[in-house]
């Protein structure tokens, strides 16, 4: 082998030595790059407990299992505009700041009961009366607009969910995968059926 090959891949591996911890937070877990919102890692971190709270780990894995917290940071980053950024960021400070006056300890200093009770109350308190709404579904989003907080949960719920239910776990584990779903039987009496 070449000494210049070697000095070179000897270099490289030292400098990815060097710069593997400024990319790893303070538990030892790597947080997302994002383009177009920033967060530090606490602010991360805090979504990937809501993600948690709201699809926890049981026989199944939960949100952080499947890394669903870097799914809801990239479609947020990706997917959402300027406007949209804008109000989960101020409804990240706000429900960060509800939890403090709450319980005055930070959403990761919660116990799960805790969580839960923060993540119910915020669903339930924007929850339409009863006979309030028409037959219609209730659209949560709608509500959003006006409540900072609730802009910021409906986003990281309803992205959890939808990373979820595409994940390859899901797809793979969780529903019958069948590539041809009718199926096509050629053997079928022509007695059996049905003529008008």
């Amino acid at each position: 082998m070449n000494r210049r090959t070697v000095i070179k891949n000897l270099a490289l591996v030292v400098g990815g030595a060097v710069l593997l911890p400024s990319c790893l937070r303070k538990d030892g877990t790597s947080y997302v790059q994002l383009k177009h919102i920033a967060l530090d890692s606490d602010q991360q971190q805090l979504i990937a407990d809501v993600a948690d709270t709201i699809i926890p780990k049981t026989t199944t894995p939960g949100a952080k299992d499947l890394n669903l917290p870097a799914f809801v940071l990239k479609m947020i980053d990706d997917c959402y505009g300027k406007k949209d950024q804008e109000a989960f960021l101020k409804g990240l400070s706000a429900f960060n700041d509800l939890v403090k006056s709450k319980y005055n300890k930070a959403f990761a200093d919660l116990d799960a009961k805790e969580r839960e009770a923060v993540l119910t109350g915020i669903e339930n308190a924007n929850k339409p009366k009863a006979g309030a709404t028409p037959a219609r579904r209730f659209k949560p989003q709608k509500a959003a607009n006006a409540d900072p907080v609730l802009a910021f949960y409906w986003t990281v719920k309803q992205q959890t969910i939808f990373g979820y239910t595409t994940s390859q776990y899901f797809m793979t584990k969780q529903i019958f995968y069948d590539m041809i779903p009718g199926r096509y039987n050629v053997h079928y009496p022509v007695s059996k059926l049905k003529l008008a």
